[in-house]
């Protein structure tokens, strides 16, 4: 049977219409070889790495298609030292964290890490969009937040743009911005989120995107749920947690135990993470700030400086009760440690045998 696709796949050159987020270099460069379009994420890199990056991405995938997403939400410092923010943090959080610390036994961090290093700013963020305009990348992609122009840059450089929203007013804000490319994130989606589900998002975005193209994404972790999602009018599904499953996402084997272990009911939203609303696993460390003498997490970029150390110790030492990750309620699709070539071959049968299932049952 043919590739199911559709016409952003002929306006990408890609052969599926499915979209990979990821941090990882490795897995980019993996679902490019399989046919999909990967969104190389770089909201967590130092604007000086990301050049570095960059060039080594697009030396592996030799000329095929990827985006590079980055997240700039509103609301934060123009200027941002983190020394300086810590030196401003209230004291009965630093105490809390401080017990956490103690109650957990967290080791301190042996190597750096831009949870450490940085904190989101307004400048922070220029320096990262200026380092991405000079990329290669088909196109550009903003997570919360939008920036007008960015925006226009990109699309005077003959990029593609993106957003991802998750309300029909995000939606068009960013229409009204030029955006090319509109993505329906629900409240199923790993990272950070909003207060609509996937199934009753995607056909408001559908509609208010005016014939513009539309990707769902949250919550999506099978080839049938990419086909549905394609029958209520959007042109291709956008995957983030699934590839944490995959060898070439190097995740560290007590995040990956609890990401098998897992079921979409054990994904919370929390504030504890980044200071907004943000979909992650749960953890010992996740669940301590819920406990009744927690107090409330502090915004952006704050709550990052306060336990920033902590998320960079616990990937770092690999500590089995606290690691945690952004992860949507599609984890229930990961069932072992795979590859991203396994994955996108099972993605592709299921739209097909999801077809087929369609031709056999339903009658005009």
């Amino acid at each position: 049977m043919a590739a199911l696709r559709t016409p952003i796949c002929d306006t990408l050159g890609i052969r599926h219409p499915i979209f990979g987020f990821s941090h990882e270099p490795d897995v980019v460069v993996a679902i490019a070889e399989a046919g999909g379009f990967p969104v190389l994420g770089l909201g967590r890199d130092a604007p000086g790495q990301i050049p570095a990056i960059v060039e080594a991405v697009e030396r592996r995938l030799d000329g095929r298609p990827y985006g590079i997403d980055l997240m700039l939400p509103a609301k934060v410092p123009q200027q941002a030292d983190p020394r300086g923010l810590k030196a401003a943090l209230p004291p009965e959080h630093v105490a809390f964290v401080e017990g956490l610390r103690a109650r957990f036994a967290v080791k301190p961090p042996g190597a750096p890490s831009f949870f450490i290093t940085h904190a989101r700013s307004e400048a922070l963020f220029q320096a990262q969009i200026d380092a991405v305009l000079q990329s290669n990348a088909r196109a550009v992609v903003t997570a919360i937040g939008l920036r007008a122009s960015l925006i226009a840059q990109a699309r005077s450089r003959g990029k593609l743009t993106m957003s991802l929203v998750g309300t029909v007013r995000h939606a068009r804000k960013a229409l009204d911005m030029g955006v090319d490319v509109l993505v329906a994130q629900g409240y199923d989606a790993g990272g950070h989120t909003g207060p609509i589900g996937t199934l009753s998002l995607l056909p408001q975005i559908v509609d208010a995107a005016q014939g513009k193209p539309v990707l769902a994404a949250g919550g999506i972790a099978t080839g049938a749920q990419v086909l549905g999602c394609i029958g209520a009018g959007a042109q291709g599904a956008w995957l983030g947690t699934l590839w944490m499953a995959a060898r070439e996402n190097h995740t560290p084997p007590a995040l990956m135990r609890r990401l098998i272990d897992s079921g979409s009911d054990d994904t919370v939203i929390s504030r504890a993470h980044s200071g907004k609303p943000c979909r992650v696993v749960r953890s010992a460390w996740i669940d301590a700030w819920d406990e009744p003498q927690a107090p409330a997490p502090l915004g952006m970029p704050y709550q990052q400086v306060l336990t920033g150390d902590v998320f960079a110790s616990i990937h770092e030492h690999g500590d089995a009760a606290l690691i945690y990750e952004a992860a949507g309620q599609s984890v229930f699709g990961i069932t072992r440690e795979t590859t991203v070539a396994a994955q996108m071959e099972q993605l592709v049968s299921e739209m097909q045998a999801a077809w087929r299932r369609l031709g056999a049952f339903v009658t005009a």
